[in-house]
């Protein structure tokens, strides 16, 4: 009898998910690019998309006065785009966020125009005393690839904890331990490192 039960079980369970998988049917395209977008930008940006959400995600195009045009408009909520060559970015850099931080990232544009690291920290030091900074959304995800060029990129991954302590989230802030950790803790540039990242 135990072994008519387990049979009916693993029978039903195979079925389930055969059922489930037949539901599912083929990924939805990727959008259509807007007028005036190369299909060369999208896939360029879209280097730092993880697979799963390539296929959906916006790709945007930012301008020097720190606005953009949109590439493909998505149906996910991650945003791509190519900062290659932008001051203080790397020849290659590319990357990827939620929609929900694009003013963050205008903002940090904005302040690397200075062009040099120590000035741009302390418009990011004085945005923070005065509340101007923009706040990126917590928990969401920056995906970067960057390198002296394509062939020798590498990537990077941060989850962005604005305001985050150890005691608020229990995560050290400093990498001695070897683990993920908050870098710039208390402030609304926290965000978790992620090693091997």
């Amino acid at each position: 009898m135990k072994r008519i039960a387990l049979l009916t079980l693993c029978v039903m369970a195979v079925s389930t998910g055969a059922q489930a998988q037949a539901g599912r049917g083929a990924p939805p395209p990727p959008p259509p690019l807007e007028p005036g977008a190369s299909q060369a930008e999208v896939d360029r940006a879209l280097l730092a998309a993880p697979a799963a959400l390539r296929d959906q995600a916006t790709v945007v195009k930012w301008k020097s006065d720190f606005t953009y045009d949109t590439l493909r408009k998505g149906t996910n909520r991650l945003v791509c785009y190519d900062i290659s060559g932008f001051p203080l970015q790397q020849p290659f850099s590319v990357e990827c966020t939620s929609t929900a931080n694009l003013a963050r990232k205008a903002q940090n544009l904005r302040f690397e125009a200075a062009g040099d690291r120590a000035k741009t920290q302390a418009l990011v030091a004085a945005a923070e005393k005065d509340g101007t900074r923009e706040k990126p959304e917590y928990g969401s995800v920056w995906y970067e690839v960057f390198g002296a060029d394509q062939e020798s990129r590498r990537g990077h991954l941060t989850i962005a904890v604005p305001g985050a302590t150890l005691e608020s989230i229990g995560l050290p802030d400093n990498p001695k331990m070897g683990g993920a950790w908050i870098m710039n803790a208390g402030t609304m540039t926290a965000h978790i490192m992620v090693p091997g990242n």
